[in-house]
């Protein structure tokens, strides 16, 4: 049947995943591509915007290929994107000024002090519900535009144009027709008021950010624009975007206030749906846009966990002691507990909800019985804390019961991981059958904007899951080893300084 198929373009940090997904959420095709890494200078990261394009409509292509269908046949393209990373563009020539600031990237720390110093801290978190930090695209523009050649001058006179990457790709799809964001992508940059949702001219005076630079903020499902015929054959309406995070949340079939969903990956993102309510943080949490759908906006609490596949990396690259991630399981599974060790893997300082970037990481409790086996599970464990904390936050923020937390990312494949993760939250894990779950919800979300699906009660039939993990600890043990974990924690908290 023509229109039965939808187009999902994953765009990430260092590659991009495009997948074909038919009417039943079945990945029937999918592709993938890296592109260069670019390091200017220490704690600098940039992409060139033309290599994040040129990636994507090759894996874009290359899905549609593996998936033998006809371009014709697909209802619609999702875009999801790694959120934050900012680009700016010449309307004329429809050229990057500039490399593509990524999210990572730390080159307007001093920006961002300036920002505090100010006293403008306060008025940003009520309006957009995040904190001034470098992470987020408002301080990355106005890098860009107090660096580029001419940016400034180009800027006031209306030529330049600004879009995370979600808004880079719907440029080039469309052949520079269209010029827009999505709620949960705009939320990120530190532009946006979520209350409102739209642009605050008090914050992009704030940034010294021309209004004239920005996007439209569109639904994050619904008819954005079409792809031209050049690029897959056909002409393909664009009908769903979000943030790689959002997109994730909705992929797991998030759908209702309290639910929440955790990635593991290099590091961990969780996030709760608190539905219509912006709650506003007292644990450290960011508030966000989850998703914008028929004029209606939903909002998410979210917390990062900043070491967490990284730290088992630590242990295979820097340690030498495992040759591979998935010997992690049975080693954790050879021992009945960590022999009294805890391993905080603070290498980057602690994130949510913590926020101490003083922090440094440490093994405590050691003693002469503690092998290999004990600091691998030591690993995982903390994984599975470090998560419990910021499930912990959210209840409090929120006053709701996470009772089931919804998995994905690689490290989710790890049994004794998820089994762990239960046990020491108290909350009933599910993995699902499609772990690919931010192409899956780019793809829910384009699906529902292009009629494939007429809203989330279809999608919770589709959604399958894999596998349940039951918490089986008792309140007592689970509180002791979380109260040893904490004591942990308060011994790595400043030790930069």
């Amino acid at each position: 049947m023509a229109g039965r198929y939808v187009l999902a373009l994953d765009q990430g940090t260092t590659g991009s995943t495009a997948f074909v997904f038919d009417a039943e959420a079945r990945p029937v095709g999918q592709d993938y591509s890296e592109f260069p890494q670019r390091y200017p200078r220490p704690g600098w990261v940039s992409h060139d915007p033309n290599d994040i394009w040129e990636v994507t409509l090759k894996v874009g292509r290359g899905a549609i290929a593996a998936a033998g269908i006809e371009p014709k046949e697909i209802a619609g393209i999702g875009i999801t994107n790694q959120r934050e990373t900012t680009i700016v563009w010449d309307r004329e020539s429809g050229e990057p000024i500039e490399d593509a600031v990524v999210w990572q990237c730390r080159r307007t720390a001093e920006i961002c002090r300036r920002i505090r110093d100010a006293g403008h801290a306060g008025y940003i978190r009520d309006r957009t519900g995040l904190v001034v930090d470098s992470y987020f695209s408002g301080p990355k523009i106005k890098w860009i535009l107090d660096n580029a050649w001419d940016a400034r001058k180009l800027a006031k006179g209306g030529r330049l144009a600004f879009g995370t990457v979600d808004t880079w790709l719907v440029h080039k799809l469309t052949k520079g027709k269209v010029h827009a964001t999505d709620a949960s992508n705009a939320s990120r940059t530190m532009l946006y008021d979520i209350h409102r949702g739209d642009w605050d001219p008090q914050l992009c005076d704030i940034m010294t950010v021309p209004l004239s630079m920005l996007p439209e903020v569109v639904d994050s499902s619904g008819l954005v624009g079409h792809a031209d015929a050049e690029w897959f054959g056909a002409q393909i309406p664009i009908t769903g975007i979000a943030g790689d995070q959002q997109a994730a949340l909705f992929g797991q079939g998030c759908f209702a206030p309290g639910m929440a969903k955790n990635t593991y990956g290099t590091g961990c993102f969780a996030l709760a749906n608190t539905g219509t309510e912006a709650v506003r943080s007292d644990h450290g949490l960011l508030t966000t846009v989850a998703w914008k759908i028929g004029g209606k906006t939903t909002y998410a609490l979210e917390g990062s966990v900043f070491i967490a596949g990284a730290a088992v990396q630590w242990l295979r690259d820097g340690l030498g002691v495992i040759a591979s991630a998935p010997e992690t399981e049975a080693l954790a599974e050879s021992v009945p507990d960590t022999h009294g060790a805890y391993f905080v893997p603070a290498f980057a300082g602690l994130g949510a909800p913590h926020w101490d970037e003083t922090a440094r990481g440490a093994i405590v409790g050691l003693t002469g019985g503690v092998k290999k086996a004990h600091i691998v599970r030591a690993t995982l464990e903390a994984i599975c804390f470090q998560s419990a904390d910021l499930f912990a936050a959210f209840e409090a923020d929120a006053g709701i019961d996470l009772a089931l937390l919804k998995v994905d990312g690689g490290a989710s494949k790890n049994g004794f991981l998820c089994r762990f993760q239960a046990d020491i939250s108290g909350k009933t894990v599910v993995r699902p059958v499609v772990n690919e779950t931010t192409a899956l919800g780019a793809a829910f979300l384009a699906g529902i904007g292009a009629g494939l699906w007429q809203g989330t009660d279809e999608l919770e039939v589709v959604w399958q899951e894999a596998a349940r993990y039951e918490p089986a600890m008792d309140e007592a043990e689970r509180e002791r080893r979380l109260a040893g974990w904490h004591r942990a924690v308060e011994r790595t908290k400043g030790w930069a300084d």
